[in-house]
């Protein structure tokens, strides 16, 4: 049996790397276990580079802790301002053995009144929750399933990029020894 650590309690980021790792390999048990790891970053990253950095210090994080594991993953949401607008999105790193893979989710416009919010130093999260009357969305639909209505939740969007993570491992041959580290955007 496969051990998976994923970097994080909340119930979103667990069932949504269960999901995606069962998807691409249907045929492996596996035994999954979230744990709390800090992301290194501020408590709402303003940038892709902070929000990869936190995905990556998450997974790294775990495998610390956890280093009998065979996968570790981290996933951390993020917002960046973009021609006058914030956009939403998140990064997942998972690291393996022999492997690591890396993926960034879509991105989507954030509404003015949770933009302002955020600039005012809310998390998303309470932002959402302070707009749109939820409580603790973050854990639930999140502000992709708030604002799309249910037609993607959060766990959903989050799978799609597990998977996409997932490619090296699928094809080890065509990804031999990919090596990504905390500088991997600072590459372009």
């Amino acid at each position: 049996m496969k051990q998976v650590i994923i970097a994080s309690q909340n119930p979103v980021k667990v069932n949504a790397s269960k999901e995606g790792m069962q998807q691409v390999f249907p045929n492996t048990k596996f035994n999954f276990e979230g744990i709390n790891v800090a992301s290194g970053v501020s408590d709402q990253p303003m940038s892709s580079q902070e929000t990869y950095q936190g995905a990556f210090n998450r997974a790294v994080g775990a495998q610390q802790l956890k280093p009998e594991a065979d996968y570790w993953i981290g996933i951390e949401g993020g917002i960046e301002e973009v021609q006058g607008h914030m956009e939403v999105f998140a990064w997942v790193v998972i690291l393996g053995n022999q492997q690591q893979g890396v993926a960034k989710t879509a991105s989507f416009m954030l509404p003015q009144k949770v933009s302002t919010l955020v600039k005012q130093g809310y998390e998303l999260g309470a932002a959402d929750d302070m707009v749109f009357r939820k409580k603790d969305s973050k854990k639930s639909s999140g502000s992709v399933g708030i604002l799309t209505n249910g037609l993607i939740d959060r766990k959903e969007y989050y799978i799609q990029t597990v998977v996409l993570a997932l490619i090296p491992f699928m094809h080890p041959d065509l990804y031999t020894q990919t090596r990504y580290n905390k500088d991997l955007l600072d590459q372009d």
